[in-house]
């Protein structure tokens, strides 16, 4: 089936975040309701992680027919979702699983709350490297424990980890977790084996845990290679929490389901536990069963159409920028369909660069220093979308920086 991703759907009255609501651009902790879907003065949403494409046909055709049955009850994961799951993982990343480490989560976000409350003491520092997605923050930070960044080297238009720097903080006694967020959201960096190999191994050495943030690992660019942090090696896999879900894939964030894969019994069961004590340890979404599976068995021609489509406007991106607004930086990603812009030619401050975007240009993007400080002076531009929207977003950023 050809796909068309040039397509503007109208996502109104469908309780749509990214469409619905905004942020205030003077007062941040002030959202309002989004009134203009249409016309040149609506606001173009380029912030959080969803796609304006509608999800592959197979897995809206297997929604529609779960829906026309009309009993929504209790819903458990069956033998055929975790077959999907286990041959996905082979066929697209080389990754042998079994069965038996698949945990189910309602979201990664909701996963790594649970991961820093299960395997983090009070007190105890959670490494990251910022740039970062910034749930981690409130994740670490609303569950007793301290941030601790190794923060990434920007190296012309590439980030680099500092393994130095890693190593050391990793060595302090009070740090027992690591975050890796692989591929990196927002700079979108894929991390290669060689750097997930020797961060792996410098956490072994310090005894500390890797919960791995893999939720963008099937948005992969032409020539880039995708390595599974646990599949590296068994030492490593057995020191390891992967967090995995059909959600950025295949456009299903709003179905709340996600896979955490854990080879290790006894962290598997730590895991567990916390899921039962905080009452979601039993129960799976009967949406999100079905499209997970449905998606993964018949998802993957769709993927491939959207992927090669939101590359072209990665293209297109990085070549208006280059010809019409130069003093703006594109760090061009290797995954993910998120784009990191650095601003700090315009030589403006963060409310400024704000101001400039969402009340001049009236184009709403991820503010980089909401990733941590080592973001001022960027902005996080979601590219997931018709080429229309996008053609339309960069020209108000061209009138908006030429005055």
């Amino acid at each position: 089936m050809k796909y068309d991703f040039d397509l503007e759907i109208n996502r109104k009255d469908t309780h749509s975040a990214k469409w619905g609501v905004i942020q205030d651009p003077d007062n941040p902790s002030c959202w309002h309701a989004t009134e203009d879907y249409c016309g040149e003065d609506r606001v173009l949403p380029l912030w959080v992680a969803d796609m304006d494409f509608p999800a592959p046909q197979p897995v809206v055709d297997a929604l529609v027919r779960r829906a026309q049955h009309g009993i929504f009850g209790y819903t458990v994961r069956t033998a055929d979702h975790d077959r999907a799951v286990v041959d996905w993982m082979q066929r697209r990343h080389g990754w042998a699983i079994e069965p038996g480490w698949i945990v189910s989560t309602p979201g990664v976000v909701p996963a790594v709350n649970l991961l820093v409350r299960t395997f983090v003491g009070p007190g105890e520092k959670v490494l990251i490297q910022r740039p970062v997605y910034y749930p981690f923050f409130s994740a670490i930070e609303n569950n007793g424990a301290e941030i601790v960044s190794s923060s990434l080297i920007l190296d012309h238009d590439r980030y680099t980890m500092d393994f130095d720097d890693f190593e050391k903080k990793a060595a302090d006694p009070a740090t027992s977790l690591y975050i890796l967020c692989s591929p990196h959201n927002p700079v979108g960096r894929v991390w290669t084996r060689e750097e997930l190999t020797r961060v792996g191994e410098i956490c072994l050495k310090h005894r500390v845990l890797v919960v791995a943030d893999e939720i963008h690992a099937d948005l992969i660019y032409k020539g880039i290679t995708f390595t599974p942090f646990a599949a590296i090696s068994e030492e490593m896999a057995h020191n390891a929490v992967v967090c995995t879900a059909p959600s950025k894939t295949f456009n299903l964030a709003g179905l709340h389901t996600s896979n955490v894969i854990i080879p290790n019994d006894r962290l598997r069961r730590r895991f567990q536990q916390t899921l039962n004590s905080s009452g979601m340890g039993r129960w799976a979404s009967p949406f999100g069963v079905v499209a997970c599976e449905t998606a993964y068995r018949e998802g993957e021609p769709w993927l491939e159409q959207v992927m090669a489509y939101i590359e072209d406007n990665l293209d297109y991106l990085q070549g208006f920028i280059a010809k019409h607004v130069p003093s703006i930086r594109v760090i061009r990603p290797e995954g993910t369909y998120l784009v990191w812009l650095d601003f700090r030619g315009l030589g403006l401050d963060r409310w400024a660069l704000k101001h400039l975007m969402l009340g001049k240009a009236r184009i709403f993007m991820d503010e980089g220093f909401v990733f941590g400080p080592e973001g001022d002076g960027f902005e996080r531009i979601n590219i997931a979308c018709p080429r229309s929207i996008l053609q339309d977003a960069l020209a108000r950023i061209r009138r908006a920086v030429s005055g």
